[in-house]
């Protein structure tokens, strides 16, 4: 199963680097496979410490913001991991520090095997509304600007805001607005 997560690993100046992705997980997250594209700083961070922390998150501007490079990362509160090398993000519900058991590198996105060392709850999954499973599609297509049809992301964006004004709050709102500026600014260019 595709889980949407956030992934934190180290940069090699030991700030943190944070990034949605969407490792396939085995469903206890005992294991997972993280596929980062090569030039992504999470694949470079990975490829140099084989660890970080996978975070079940429900802060939808956090993924946003995270998405199209909007975040401030001193702004995001975490804490040391206890058995890796990594940062905890201290708002997730839940986390997963893990160390990378494989890399197969013969494609465009690297696959690494991951197998989780500790885990913990920071608090309850507050849930997704409508709105914020919006958001989140509206993120994954942010970061394929590049190699999808500007007119089929355009139309889903229509669609995605007609939902998030509905059903989202403020946070969705927000995290909606700060995705449809890049897209635009993206795709104008």
């Amino acid at each position: 199963m595709i889980l949407e997560a956030i992934v934190s690993t180290l940069n090699e100046d030991g700030s943190v680097n944070i990034a949605p992705m969407g490792p396939d997980v085995s469903s206890d997250c005992a294991q997972f496979d993280l596929k980062p594209f090569k030039t992504s700083t999470t694949y470079s961070n990975l490829r140099r410490e084989d660890c970080g922390v996978l975070h079940v998150c429900d802060d939808v501007l956090l993924f946003a913001r995270a998405a199209v490079g909007r975040l401030d990362v001193s702004s995001v509160e975490t804490k040391p991991a206890k058995l890796i090398n990594g940062q905890v993000i201290v708002d997730s519900c839940r986390w997963y520090e893990f160390t990378v058991n494989f890399v197969d590198e013969s494609s465009q996105r690297a696959v690494f095997k991951c197998q989780t060392v500790n885990s913990g709850r920071e608090r309850e999954f507050w849930g997704f509304n409508r709105g914020k499973h919006a958001v989140l599609e509206a993120a994954i297509l942010a970061t394929r600007v590049e190699f999808l049809p500007a007119k089929e992301i355009n139309q889903q964006y229509i669609r995605l805001d007609s939902i998030v004004q509905k059903t989202g709050g403020t946070s969705e709102l927000e995290a909606f607005e700060i995705l449809r500026a890049f897209v635009e600014s993206s795709l104008t260019v």
